[in-house]
């Protein structure tokens, strides 16, 4: 079995040279806080700044980069070319045959309406004629005409549902 025996670095121990406390420093009149307001241009705008920082971005991935957002960008305003397009097509197309398609559909429905209330009105009158014919007319104790109908009709008269 191997056994481990740490082994102290005289170098870790020994002090170090320089000052031991930290406001001991040297300092020259100007720090680097200084000379950032003195390259601060208040005429800079964003789009400035905002180029100043492509040297943060490598060349090859910003040619990658802005490789891959023009083909993006294209393909993006092809789509949307060609929706434009095919949306104006279908829309006219709607328009142009949906639309009288349409209307004549309304007027074949009204047509079909109205020749069905014709039925009805004329067999309606089919039944009102023959019971028309066999009412009487009997004055009646105020001396008004009230119409009966026959004992025949009467028997044969079933109420309507």
């Amino acid at each position: 079995m191997v056994k481990l025996e740490e082994v102290l670095d005289e170098e870790f121990n020994r002090e170090q040279s320089g000052p031991q406390v930290e406001d001991e420093w040297d300092t020259s009149d100007e720090s680097e806080a200084d000379e950032d307001d003195e390259e601060y241009m208040p005429d800079e705008t964003f789009a400035d700044r905002l180029a100043a920082l492509k040297d943060i971005v490598p060349p090859t991935y910003r040619k990658t980069l802005s490789n891959t957002l023009s083909t993006t960008s294209s393909w993006v305003s092809t789509t949307l070319n060609y929706g434009g397009k095919t949306l104006w097509v279908v829309s006219t197309s709607v328009l142009l045959l949906g639309v009288p398609w349409a209307l004549a559909f309304a007027e074949e429905q009204q047509m079909a309406e109205m020749e069905r209330e014709m039925k009805m009105q004329q067999s309606a009158n089919e039944v009102i004629i023959p019971l028309h014919k066999d009412l009487k007319m009997q004055d009646d104790a105020n001396g008004r005409k009230t119409q009966l109908l026959t004992q025949q009709q009467q028997s044969q008269a079933k109420p309507a549902l």
